[in-house]
């Protein structure tokens, strides 16, 4: 081969290594954009007023928010799962349903903190249901996103407003009955899903477990949930 002719095979080899590479990271930025825009319809904000725990409000109430993600509806209504800490103690309960519409909500069943899931009806209908998957062929490594609503008070107070949050991560272990992420959950986006970026589809509910160490995030098994869910079926109309 000629000075010349390496000379341009070489550039070609860099070229295409480049496209390869810009492909491979438009991808992965893809695959997220997707997931978002698939789920961001199905994601839930809580609001509420629950009994404060601070010692000089007692008898007092404060507002509090979680999130959660809509496994089913028709013209019934609609089914949210989330944690059970989330709508714990909770009054005057409100669902707002992908940035749009809200209602009045009503907690059907809670687990035990063993599981801390929660089903709860709205009664709004034919709202966007998510896909719901499974972590049965899932490693640790698997690259994953999770939605809600951080902080929606702090946000509000800083007239940002309110709308859906993706941080996305990767699956750090399994631990009993949980999924460890490497994502820190922010309060208020307790409930919400935790998808797997390949497929997007829900494959946990995230919760928050370690006040001390917020980089350690964690979440139910959406296998879980849907055993769960199986448990307590909607009753028809």
């Amino acid at each position: 081969m000629t000075p010349r002719r390496a000379v341009v095979a070489a550039l070609a080899a860099a070229f295409l290594a480049g496209c390869s590479k810009a492909r491979a990271t438009t991808d992965e930025r893809d695959r997220y954009v997707v997931a978002y825009e698939r789920l961001h319809p199905s994601v839930v904000l809580f609001t509420m007023r629950v009994p404060s725990e601070d010692p000089e409000r007692k008898g007092q109430w404060d507002d509090a928010y979680g999130s959660g993600i809509v496994v089913d509806s028709g013209a019934w209504g609609t089914r949210v799962i989330t944690d059970a800490h989330v709508i714990a103690g909770a009054r005057r309960l409100v669902a707002t349903i992908g940035d749009g519409p809200h209602a009045p909500a009503r907690v059907v069943a809670t687990t035990g903190d063993d599981r801390d899931l929660a089903i709860v009806d709205v009664p709004l209908a034919n709202q966007r249901a998510a896909r719901l998957g499974s972590i049965a062929r899932l490693a640790p490594g698997t690259p994953i996103g999770v939605l809600g609503y951080p902080v929606p008070d702090a946000f509000d107070d800083e007239r940002l407003g309110r709308t859906v949050s993706m941080y996305a991560g990767r699956i750090a272990s399994f631990r009993k009955n949980a999924i460890e992420v490497d994502v820190p959950i922010v309060p208020g986006e307790s409930g919400g899903p935790v998808f797997d970026a390949t497929s997007g589809d829900v494959i946990a509910i995230a919760q928050s477990r370690f006040d001390e160490e917020r980089a350690i995030g964690f979440a139910t098994p959406i296998d879980e949930a849907n055993r769960f869910l199986a448990q307590h079926p909607r009753r028809s109309r």
